[in-house]
């Protein structure tokens, strides 16, 4: 909806830019603790021989039997607490998923005080749930997979748009903005972002464009490609986009004082788990200052031509659309979305995207049952269901249980 408030040349007001943010932060506690418990924690905690904890991966499942059967334990109690996520979002966004508030210039909901309080008591017990269950969990798989802390370094650039606007200046956000490059903190030019293809099952010819001149013509017997995913660079250079960005960017000292460890499969998953805290701590602030009554929608309408972009940060890393308008229509539209970022094939140089960089040199015991892979990959949280790479390994087909 950024997008379309920039080509619309619209500013929500304030009581719109408030909701926005807290549906999108009850969108991003809903979406951590479903990635911890219910995506990611069975890679280390070992469940009952029953489903949903079989089938599994073989695996040096080391966590003391208290804690492991704890952890099991809050798994099934993180079922109820991800639906209440979604129940705040609700109170002003309607319905999840597919939220069908935003227009272009604000929402469609106006704000009462019995919407607040009812938020506030749902993220009351969100905020409990995430301080004394989640990031306990998450310490207690960190204690004991310790060596997954110097696995799964990846490329060690990161991006984030920032996120939770906090006035109508792109900068005064909740969480920063900003690029960290080659060691170095940089502030985001958006004319620095750029997508390759030669990996990937697209046109050459469309190889190395701005987002806002993106085209997309599918090339899918392309003897290079192995990817439906672009490969997306700053400054020429793959980024890695998620929590672990965003902390590292915006400072966090509990993220910043792991150092190089921070950059692991650990760090990541210790990244998201602080950062779900801290969102679940300033969605209180933004609550209460809703302001019942107050206007949720500047009037706009379609412009007969113009251009727009929208930087934000899904629960998954930089978030990134364009669009350019002509005739009262959409002309061309193109997104870059952070699993593209991160799972990207290689640039037309070769290099490696932030995933493939951060598999390389991973201690694979079984290749028949590579839960170490699966760790590393899992890290991120990657949404791949229409990028999924390709191979053969010598040229012979292969298959391996996901």
């Amino acid at each position: 909806m950024l997008c379309l408030d920039d080509a619309f040349g619209v500013k929500p007001p304030r009581n719109a830019r408030i909701m926005r943010n807290i549906i999108q932060g009850a969108n991003y506690i809903h979406s951590h603790i479903i990635h911890f418990y219910h995506l990611a924690a069975l890679d280390y905690v070992k469940g009952p021989e029953t489903a949903p904890f079989i089938p599994r991966y073989r695996g040096d499942y080391r966590l003391p039997k208290k804690i492991n059967d704890a952890t099991v334990g809050n798994y099934v109690a993180a079922l109820d607490i991800r639906r209440k996520a979604h129940e705040l979002l609700a109170v002003f966004g309607g319905k999840a998923p597919a939220t069908p508030v935003y227009i272009p210039g604000g929402v469609t909901e106006n704000v009462t005080n019995q919407q607040k309080q009812a938020a506030l008591k749902i993220l009351a017990e969100l905020t409990t749930f995430v301080d004394n269950v989640y990031i306990p969990d998450v310490q207690a798989v960190a204690g004991a997979y310790g060596d997954w802390l110097d696995i799964g370094r990846g490329c060690k650039n990161l991006l984030s748009y920032g996120l939770f606007p906090i006035s109508d200046q792109t900068d005064d956000q909740f969480f920063k903005r900003g690029a960290w490059t080659d060691g170095k903190a940089g502030t985001v030019d958006v004319g620095k972002i750029t997508e390759d293809v030669k990996y990937a099952w697209y046109a050459d010819e469309s190889s190395g464009r701005h987002p806002s001149a993106g085209q997309t013509f599918p090339d899918p017997k392309k003897e290079t490609g192995y990817s439906w995913l672009k490969a997306p660079r700053y400054e020429g250079k793959p980024h890695e986009v998620g929590p672990l960005a965003r902390m590292w960017v915006h400072g966090t000292g509990s993220i910043r004082n792991l150092g190089e460890k921070a950059f692991s499969v650990m760090g990541r998953h210790f990244a998201r788990a602080v950062e779900c805290s801290l969102v679940a701590h300033g969605l209180k602030a933004m609550i209460q200052g809703l302001e019942p009554g107050d206007k949720v929608w500047a009037p706009c309408a379609i412009p007969e031509s113009g251009q727009g972009y929208g930087l934000t940060e899904a629960p998954r890393g930089a978030l990134g659309h364009w669009i350019s308008i002509k005739n009262y229509r959409i002309d061309n539209y193109q997104c870059v979305v952070p699993t593209t970022w991160n799972g990207s094939p290689r640039d037309d140089r070769g290099v490696r995207g932030p995933i493939e960089e951060a598999l390389i040199d991973t201690p694979v015991a079984d290749t028949a049952n590579p839960i170490e892979l699966v760790r590393v990959v899992r890290s991120f949280d990657p949404c791949i269901a229409c990028a999924v790479h390709c191979i053969t390994v010598n040229g012979k087909k292969f298959t391996v249980a996901v």
